[in-house]
């Protein structure tokens, strides 16, 4: 097998352990590909391709990390991961293990992780690397790599999100969650939310985000009620799709644009969370991105004229 056969057979493989690094679809990429000029210039063939490169994506991944946080400190508003429409690295066996790790509630929980903590945590917890491998790929120690494992699970448990287990149900939930909103039917959405259900948007200062945070089903049933007949009356469409592997939309304008997604996260028979990410940074690798603030103008003409 040559190199390049290699590596594109590891290139989904590699994609995922960035992206769960780095939070961003983009960063990802551009690591994947900053690891492939890095293997092309080798002049001797690794024992392992796989080892090599999973080590040599999660340094690079490690020193973008470390890079992106001054820039997530000063962001304005909530930060979000960019959102994945579907995770290349398929394993079936651990396929509903795979999408809970590559969730928005498991992304930002990472993000309270140092970079090595998050690297290590990736390496080991998701993909199952063993402490040899991982402690050659972080530059650290067996020993230290089982200290920052302990230290990252602990992080991770306070917090660990959980959904609901059943896809079908889950899928239908989300169905009708859409149909509501299209609708406008407050009942039906209070009916679908749990009590203390949280909605987060996420504009950036680039976008305008629908809300910051609101809690409650009421406040965010009448919220969204009140809003989205009128997305939908600017010729706003939905394609429901997964995001980060959980039940969610895009949100596109009348010439297929992106305009936005919607995620959210379910258990025990209702949202628990949604979340919406509307800056155009982040959207710009699910294809064109619309004019936030014009269809902004549009969604207040259409709530204000009724048309």
């Amino acid at each position: 097998m040559t190199k390049v056969e290699e590596f594109e057979e590891l290139r989904p493989l590699l994609f995922s352990i960035a992206y769960r690094i780095l939070g961003s679809v983009a960063e990802a990429e551009d690591a994947v590909q900053e690891t492939w000029l890095r293997y092309e210039q080798t002049g001797t063939r690794p024992a392992s391709a796989k080892a090599f490169l999973s080590a040599v994506v999660t340094r690079i991944s490690i020193d973008v990390l470390r890079s992106a946080r001054v820039r997530r400190e000063a962001y304005v508003g909530e930060w979000f991961p960019e959102p994945l429409l579907a995770d290349p690295y398929d394993d079936p066996e651990r396929a509903a293990e795979l999408a809970d790790s590559v969730s928005m509630a498991a992304l930002l929980l990472l993000e309270r992780l140092t970079p090595l903590e998050r690297a290590v945590f990736v390496l080991r917890e998701v993909f199952g690397f063993g402490f040899g491998e991982v402690a050659a790929a972080v530059g650290r120690s067996e020993a230290a790599c089982r200290q920052l494992t302990v230290r990252a699970r602990r992080h991770m448990d306070v917090g660990r999100p959980r959904f609901e287990a059943d896809r079908r149900e889950r899928d239908e939930l989300a169905a009708r969650f859409f149909d509501a909103l299209h609708d406008g039917d407050v009942d039906a959405l209070r009916e679908l939310l749990s009590a203390d259900v949280q909605m987060v948007g996420d504009g950036g200062g680039k976008a305008p985000a629908l809300a910051n945070t609101i809690f409650g089903a009421d406040k965010v049933a009448r919220l969204l009620a009140a809003y989205f007949p009128a997305v939908f009356r600017a010729d706003l469409g939905v394609e429901q799709c997964e995001i980060n592997g959980q039940p969610g939309a895009v949100f596109r304008d009348g010439n297929g644009n992106v305009a936005g997604t919607v995620s959210l996260d379910v258990l025990d028979g209702r949202i628990q969370t949604i979340r919406s990410v509307v800056n155009p940074d982040k959207l710009a690798h699910l294809g064109p991105v619309a004019d936030g603030w014009a269809l902004a103008r549009e969604v207040k003409r259409a709530r204000t004229t009724g048309d």
